[in-house]
């Protein structure tokens, strides 16, 4: 960046009154590869944060199980997720066989406002708003074949608890939102 304007890889210059970066993370698999661990976009473990091989766990960031919401498999970077694992795959390596099917959230602070978000939505066919961005009083709840996947909320800690508790019970219809 050159005062107010950007210089890409392919030396286009576009002017800009500031910029933004995001910066992914990708799980350092190499390792659990090289050990024969299955991996695809993070470790590949079962419900009970087994990996593929026998006796070997995984949580946290890399672990990437079986969602029983959306159907998929998935990843979350968040602590509280690397938690709640951690916590069900010490009970398993004890050899309880408990299920990881806590409901994944996180909380984002920008500012003076906060988005919480509940669920997984990696692809959805349907994003309903309630409220306004405006006001910085919203819902956004995230649907595919009419099953809420995930619900993003600023200013509505109640709805987040409400929806968190509707997935963890399996109670929420194709029709809430």
């Amino acid at each position: 960046m050159n005062g107010r304007q950007i210089t890409l890889d392919d030396d286009t210059r576009i002017d800009a009154d500031f910029v933004i970066v995001g910066a992914g993370v990708r799980p350092a698999v190499f390792l659990a590869e090289k050990s024969g661990l299955a991996v695809d976009r993070g470790v590949s473990v079962n419900e009970y944060l087994e990996t593929s091989v026998p006796g070997i766990f995984a949580a946290g960031d890399i672990a990437r199980w079986p969602d029983p919401r959306s159907g998929g498999r998935i990843r979350v970077e968040h602590w509280m997720v690397a938690e709640r694992q951690g916590q069900t795959a010490a009970v398993n390596m004890l050899g309880f066989g408990e299920k990881f099917d806590a409901v994944p959230f996180f909380w984002s602070q920008h500012y003076d406002l906060t988005i919480n978000y509940v669920g997984h939505a990696e692809q959805w066919e349907d994003a309903e708003l309630d409220g306004s961005f405006a006001s910085r009083d919203f819902g956004i709840t995230y649907k595919r074949a009419s099953r809420v996947l995930a619900v993003a909320t600023a200013s509505r800690d109640v709805q987040s608890l409400q929806t968190e508790l509707a997935m963890e019970s399996g109670g929420w219809a194709a029709t809430e939102g």
